[in-house]
């Protein structure tokens, strides 16, 4: 095993060579995998939902840009050597082709998975830039993406390494791979820190922003390229960032969210106090239990509060002995069915607003970390169950809220994504699992104290009756927890 054999190679070991180019292409893919990563699993999404996409989209794009340099570079010499197709090694790969191969994997992925193509993209387009920046280092080693013949004074000052690799042929040649990575990365900053941070990007802005960067740049530094691939006299790589322009423009003018008919928002509701109101018989139900086995506890307006949001048995847990937490819940399931006849009924408006929902061709849920045979008796005494197209309670998931689980399992029972999604619920739970999974997170606070509880968690709105979701609905924005 040999490090650092020539300027080109990596590594020898034995016959074999690991080139810098290869080293270099694939540390900028996994700089942009995990920028990648991190933005999606913001959205809710999961770890190896990500690296299903990472590695289909690597392999397709690397396919993508070889086929595409071997089209336009000299297809007749390769079809007399197919062999050397598959040389990627010795370099010779082109980002157009590689871009489209990417694209087109997603294009599938995402339709299988059932994702919002755009909401995606956005997500992950951007970080392309990265991986194209330090793709260019591999290009500058291999002595490719070079530009027109220049003076020997063209580099003075510049670093010894960068001037002599840029002497290819016999003559000194413009560094127009340090152009279009410098280009690169000062995009990525404007589209990523910029864009995304100072402005309210709609869905698919960060794409067109990309598209828009990349091709101006790639436009002009190619014009001043010795070494471009040619398309019928010109050249192709210009060609394409002429349609990366226009297709950058006219989606950010809104040309084709116009064209798309924009979908409405799956709505997920939580159940206790935010459909119905049940605290006066949780609260009565932990009292009388608490009653009879800790008589002494002293219950607090705090530990009222305590009681809203976490399953039964993390509550008795909390207090008392945990083995006997399985006959203290069904000891308190057994109090409350019976006070739902006196202390339970629905949250003001909440009816007139599930008819007006379902009126308007909306999909409904429930996600509740209560047993569904409670969530059942609540809606069954007033009514509501018809206005439901999923219900999800605690016994159909493994982790409950915060956990966004269950918010998922809706989706999927509904035969959906999470892409356009909305949750409304009245407690920390409630708002952490909606943000968990990038859903439009609203917060129903009808009192003052839950509000500056609930406000301190951010969700996307805050809302003290149930009528505003009407208004909430009327606004163009994307069905998600960020612009993304």
């Amino acid at each position: 095993m040999k490090f650092f054999p020539d300027l080109q190679t990596f590594m020898d070991i034995g016959p074999i060579s690991i080139k810098w180019y290869a080293v270099l292409i694939l540390a900028g893919a996994y700089l942009a995998y995990y920028l990648s990563y991190r933005n999606l699993k913001k959205m809710g999404y999961k770890a190896d939902l990500t690296d299903d996409l990472f590695f289909g989209a690597l392999l397709s794009g690397v396919i993508g840009a070889r086929l595409w340099f071997v089209l336009f570079f000299d297809l007749n010499y390769y079809l007399t050597r197919p062999l050397e197709i598959f040389m990627t090694w010795q370099g010779g790969l082109a980002i157009q082709g590689g871009l489209f191969g990417g694209v087109l994997f997603g294009l599938w992925f995402v339709k299988r998975k059932k994702i919002d193509f755009m909401r995606f993209a956005d997500a992950i387009v951007p970080n392309v830039l990265v991986a194209q920046a330090i793709g260019r280092w591999g290009n500058f080693l291999n002595q490719e993406a070079y530009g027109r013949v220049v003076q020997e004074s063209f580099y003075n000052g510049w670093p010894q390494l960068i001037k002599n690799q840029m002497f290819i042929a016999g003559q000194f040649r413009e560094p127009t791979f340090l152009y279009e990575s410098v280009a690169n990365i000062v995009g990525f900053l404007l589209i990523v820190v910029v864009l995304k941070n100072f402005s309210k990007p709609k869905r698919g802005d960060m794409v067109y922003a990309y598209l828009m960067w990349y091709g101006v740049t790639r436009f002009f530094i190619e014009g001043l390229r010795a070494d471009s691939l040619m398309f019928m006299g010109l050249r192709s790589a210009q060609l394409v960032s002429i349609a990366f322009i226009v297709v950058g423009v006219l989606g950010t003018l809104g040309l084709f969210r116009k064209l798309l008919k924009k979908e409405k928002p799956v709505i997920l509701f939580d159940f206790d106090g935010t459909l119905m109101d049940t605290e006066p018989a949780i609260i009565e139900s932990f009292k009388q239990v608490f009653k009879k086995y800790a008589p002494d506890m002293n219950i607090t307006r705090e530990m009222e509060l305590s009681f809203l949001g976490p399953t039964l048995w993390e509550t008795f847990k909390k207090y008392l002995p945990e083995e006997d937490a399985d006959k203290l819940v069904e000891e308190y399931r057994t109090i409350n069915f019976e006070m739902h006849k006196t202390h339970v009924k629905p949250i003001e408006g909440a009816k007139e607003l599930l008819i007006g929902l379902k009126e308007q061709g909306y999909m409904i849920g429930i996600v509740s970390s209560k047993l569904t045979d409670a969530i059942d008796l609540g809606l069954n005494m007033f009514e509501m169950k018809d206005y439901f197209d999923v219900v999800i309670g605690l016994e159909q998931v493994k982790k409950h809220k915060p956990d966004p689980e269950g918010l998922f399992e809706a989706c999927k029972k509904l035969n959906i994504g999470h892409d356009s999604a909305i949750y409304i619920g009245d407690t920390q739970g409630d708002v952490l699992a909606g943000i968990n999974a990038g859903m439009y997170t609203i917060a129903f606070a009808a009192d003052q104290e839950r509000k500056e509880m609930l406000e301190k968690l951010k969700p996307t709105r805050l809302i003290s009756s149930l009528k505003e979701i009407n208004d909430v609905l009327k606004e163009d924005v994307e069905w998600t927890y960020s612009t993304m």
